[in-house]
Formats: structure tokens, C-alpha cells, sequence
């Protein structure tokens, strides 16, 4: 078909990746020993001994995914952390090759993937914008056109002349999306970084993407945040261990999203194998609930206090800040908190335990996804999504039954009337 702008047919990506065998303790005479006879191998029919044991094992980040795009479709692609998407991405923004397989493209791509990706930190916000559009294949006089408004879509206009190393993570994002959005792509990739951004601006690149979309062009947008999936995109797929485990309507495909927690176990262990970021420097081993006297549960009535604890291992000393994430099964942010204020860090020496005791659940009925991580001030040293499930059960409050109210939490309120017809207020 003439108007399919993005073909891919079998597509597979393969890494390699090292394991090296752990040394175990060993004395000087180990060492002389061992150096001996590394020596001695070396010198006759065993050229490699000496060297560390390191097993390699092949890993597929995508594996025969196919499908078809086409021209002006908005399409979101979801999934867990490894699942495969910013691989995909990445193939089809001609940054990364497949091992096999092939994705066709017709038409100019602009990709934003993640923070600074196609910028020059050296250059200036300014140098960086016809950069991007030269690199786009624009002319100088095409991009002048759609300078202003570049500009003052991205709100940069006093840093316009200081190099892009000094902005700011949101600046940053905010000039890259302007750039991408505004220099005309036939096709627009997008990645979640828009997650940097505020509220507001997130607001307007959806708003953005959707005027993209309606003129005729292609929208290509990976998402955790089902409602903007929903409200954006019109199809969607789900990857699932580099595999297309649906595609069809982003409604539909949203509700295979969450299921795929319903069928998942609730004992909060944590496969390091998979949806696993980070440089596992400390690695967060075990996520599990439990209630005031300390009984593992993954159910609670609503108003019941529980606690959340992190089991980690440390496999080097460092400072890091422990934090979790709660979110809606749709994968709406409910609250968020980091052990301290201010990302501030703690010396992590010895394996542990991390406690976060919620006094009061203020959520309504209804299932929650815990997220877990720890971060240093530069880098995610272990982030985990959706590890552990739990649901709020509805009870009695105060004598009276819940009245399932709207929203994702509950709270007492005081209500004050104030009636002109009577001398005193009345409160409720």
C-alpha cells in the first residue's frame, strides 16, 4: 500500500552480555600460585589460562515483531521497563541496526528518544536548532521560518545564546520536543521523556503531537501514562519480552496492558533478569507489604495503615536515595516519595532492609502498582516498575458504608455553611 510509511517485517535485535565469574577471597599465596601457573600455561599449550572465567550469553531485546503503520495514524506503543521499546525506537530512528529482520520507512523522521539526544552541549540553544534541522535534511531559509515559533513553544527565549549544557533536564527537553515537533517530520518518534517536563507542558506536546497527527503525519509515542495513550493515540501496541503481545485499539490494548498484572504474581520478588534499569551497584531484591503487626499482606480496608519494605543487596558501597512510586493500574502517578527530602543520599555498606510505613491509607477502593528504585544524584543506580500489586478494599467508616466517592484518594473534610438566615454557622 502506497500510504504505509513504517514496515516492519521479522524484526530482531540480539546482545551479547558478559558474565564474569565473582573472585572469591584469596591470600598472597593464592595470588604467587595462581601467577605461577598462569605463567607456566601461558608458556606451553594454554595461552588464555589465567584469564577470568566469563560466560556469554546472548539476549534478544526484540524478537520477529511485524507490523504496519500508516500515513497519519497515531500510534502508542507500550510495555514494561525491558520489554523493548526504546530498542524499537531506536531501530526505527536509524540509530541502533537489527540483528535481523527489516523496518522500511518512508519519509523524514524526527526522534526524540531521550534527554539531549542530537543536541552539541558545547552550542547554544540557538546553534542546536539549526543543527537539528540540518540534520533533518532542512534548508537555513526553511528552519529561519520556524525559528519564533520553535522558540517560544520551547519558553528558552533568555538562554537562547548559552550553550545547552548549562539548561536545565526540563529546558533541555522542552527545546529538543520544540525542535522535533515544529521542523515538519513526516514521521514524529517520541519517547516518554516528556516526563521532565511540568504538567503543563506535558499538556501542550500532547496538544503538539495531536496537530502533528491531524495534518497528515505519523506519531510514533512511547508512553507509561495510559490516559495520554488513550487520548492521543487511536492504536497501540504492547511489547512483552521483545515480543508483540498485542496491537489493535489503544483502548483495547491498554486493557491487555493491566491484565497482564492481574495475571502476575503478587509475592513482590524481583527477577533481575527482566524490567530491570540501572548499574546494579545496590540492586533491590525484594518488594513485600505487610500490616501493623507485621503480617504479609497484599490486601488492605481502606483506612488501614500498612508498610512497604525494600530488601537490597549491596555489591558496592555507595550513596544513594531510596524511592517509591505508586500508581493506578492505568498507570496514573498516585504520589511518589523518596526516603529523604531533597534526594537526599544515605552510605549504603552492608545489605538491608528499607521500611516506609504509611500511617493512614487515604486510597480508595481499587488495585495499585508499587514501582521501586534508588537513585544516586547523577544516576539510577536500581529502578524496578510495577513490581508489587496491592488492593484497597472498601469498609464501614464512622458507622456509615463508604460512598465509593470519585478520584484515587479519600479525605476528611470540614464543611462550614454559612446561613444568613440564622445568627450562628453550622459546621458538617
Amino acid at each position: 500500500m502506497t500510504d504505509t510509511v513504517i514496515r516492519v517485517e521479522n524484526l530482531g535485535k540480539k546482545y551479547a552480555i558478559d558474565h564474569q565469574q565473582p573472585e572469591r577471597y584469596t591470600s598472597l599465596r593464592d595470588v604467587i600460585a595462581n601467577q605461577i601457573k598462569s605463567l607456566t600455561h601461558r608458556l606451553t599449550r594454554y595461552p588464555h589460562a589465567g584469564k577470568p572465567f566469563v560466560a556469554r550469553e546472548e539476549f534478544w531485546a526484540l524478537k520477529d515483531i511485524s507490523f504496519e503503520i500508516k500515513q497519519g495514524d497515531r500510534v502508542g506503543v507500550i510495555g514494561r521497563n525491558g520489554a523493548g521499546k526504546s530498542t524499537l525506537l531506536k531501530i526505527l530512528s536509524r540509530i541502533t541496526e537489527p540483528t535481523r529482520g527489516r523496518a522500511t520507512i518512508k519519509g523524514r523522521v524526527a526522534s526524540l528518544l531521550e534527554v539531549g539526544t542530537g543536541f552539541h552541549p558545547e552550542l547554544t540553544g540557538r546553534e542546536n536548532i539549526y543543527l537539528n534541522g540540518a540534520i533533518l535534511g532542512m534548508g537555513k531559509a526553511e528552519i529561519k521560518q520556524k525559528f519564533d515559533e520553535i522558540v517560544a513553544f520551547a519558553e528558552v527565549e533568555k538562554f537562547l545564546d548559552t550553550p545547552v549544557k548549562r539548561y536545565s533536564s526540563g529546558m533541555y527537553v522542552r527545546l529538543a520536543f520544540a525542535v522535533a515537533a515544529h521542523l515538519e517530520p513526516e514521521i514524529l518518534v517520541v519517547d516518554e521523556v516528556l516526563a521532565v517536563g511540568d504538567l503543563q507542558f506535558q499538556e501542550k506536546c500532547l496538544g503538539k503531537m495531536n496537530q502533528v497527527a491531524e495534518s497528515g503525519r505519523t506519531v510514533f509515542f512511547v508512553s507509561h501514562n495510559m490516559g495520554a495513550i488513550k487520548a492521543l493515540c487511536k492504536q497501540a501496541l504492547l511489547l512483552e519480552l521483545g515480543q508483540i503481545k498485542s496491537h489493535g485499539a489503544s483502548q483495547d490494548v491498554v486493557l491487555d496492558y493491566i491484565k497482564l498484572f492481574s495475571d502476575r504474581t503478587t509475592t513482590g520478588q524481583i527477577d533481575r533478569r527482566q524490567h530491570v534499569q540501572g548499574n546494579s551497584k545496590v540492586t533491590i531484591e525484594k518488594v513485600e507489604l505487610c500490616d501493623r503487626n507485621q503480617v504479609a499482606k497484599t490486601s488492605f480496608l481502606i483506612g488501614e495503615s500498612f508498610t512497604i519494605q525494600l530488601t537490597y543487596d549491596v555489591h558496592e558501597e555507595l550513596e544513594g536515595s531510596f524511592w517509591i512510586l505508586i500508581s493506578s493500574l492505568e498507570g496514573a502517578v498516585i504520589l511518589s516519595s523518596f526516603q529523604k527530602d531533597n534526594y537526599a543520599p544515605v552510605n549504603l555498606t552492608s545489605d538491608g532492609v528499607v521500611s516506609i510505613h504509611i500511617n493512614s491509607t487515604q486510597f480508595l477502593p481499587g488495585s495499585y502498582l508499587i514501582s521501586a528504585g534508588l537513585f544516586s544524584k547523577t544516576e539510577i543506580i536500581d529502578w524496578t516498575e510495577h513490581v508489587m500489586r496491592f488492593e484497597i478494599l472498601p469498609q464501614f467508616v464512622d458507622s456509615r458504608p463508604f460512598d465509593y466517592r470519585y478520584g484515587f484518594l479519600t479525605q476528611e473534610f470540614t464543611w462550614e455553611i454559612k446561613d444568613n438566615s440564622i445568627s450562628s454557622d453550622r459546621n458538617y
